[in-house]
């Protein structure tokens, strides 16, 4: 695994591309990134839900929360980046869904929630970037209560080994440009939840072949 971009270098990086992030992504995944989000949320969403979206960025994931949740549901965004968050509040304000959200910034690796305090958590493409993403992982698993899911998506490697070698020499080179890598790199968290007991729902490899990622949906032990 690659080192992680500083943290504070990071922050800058996201500051700056808010205003086009969403297009950038989509660009880079060729569209596969939003296929993702859908599939952990609804796989992890109920109606009703109280939902952490961890590494929430400009609300894409939050946005498709917030539906499925429905009126008696309860989304908070959740971003170390305040211009990111910016763009999410507007597109949520947008949508007509104020009422279902809040808005919070922080680190994800040492959230500030009570244990059990949402039914669900997610975090898609926002443990990449991260300098510790297992710990951030397993802070999703314990803020979410008993039998509540936590749903993430987020890079891994290549499957096929010559696809992996000529990812790692096109990262080579972009790794050194983090306005256009955006810090993203290939992690493993599932390991971890599953080692403090989560039960996995739904796992499925997603994305291009040179950077894919994995979507997956685990349910927290009674």
């Amino acid at each position: 695994m690659r080192p992680a971009i500083d943290p504070a270098r990071l922050k800058a990086v996201y500051d700056k591309v808010a205003g086009h992030y969403d297009l950038q992504h989509c660009l880079l995944t060729a569209g596969s990134d939003q296929r993702g989000r859908r599939a952990v949320v609804e796989r992890a969403v109920r109606d009703g839900d109280a939902v952490l979206d961890a590494g929430a960025g400009t609300g894409s994931t939050s946005l498709l929360a917030a539906r499925r949740a429905g009126p008696s549901g309860h989304v908070v965004l959740f971003d170390t980046s305040e211009p990111m968050l910016a763009v999410a509040r507007q597109r949520i304000a947008d949508a007509g869904l104020d009422e279902r959200a809040e808005f919070r910034t922080g680190d994800m690796t040492a959230l500030p929630f009570d244990d059990a305090s949402f039914d669900t958590a997610l975090s898609t493409y926002s443990l990449c970037p991260l300098y510790d993403p297992v710990a951030a992982a397993l802070e999703l698993y314990r803020i979410v209560r008993p039998g509540g899911r936590v749903g993430i998506a987020h890079s891994t490697e290549p499957r096929r080994p010559w696809v992996r070698w000529l990812a790692d020499r096109v990262e080579d080179v972009v790794w050194h440009l983090p306005a256009i890598s955006l810090g993203c790199r290939s992690v493993s968290v599932l390991p971890a939840l599953q080692a403090a007991g989560a039960r996995v729902l739904y796992r499925r490899h997603l994305g291009v072949p040179l950077w894919p990622f994995i979507a997956f949906v685990v349910e927290k032990r009674q």
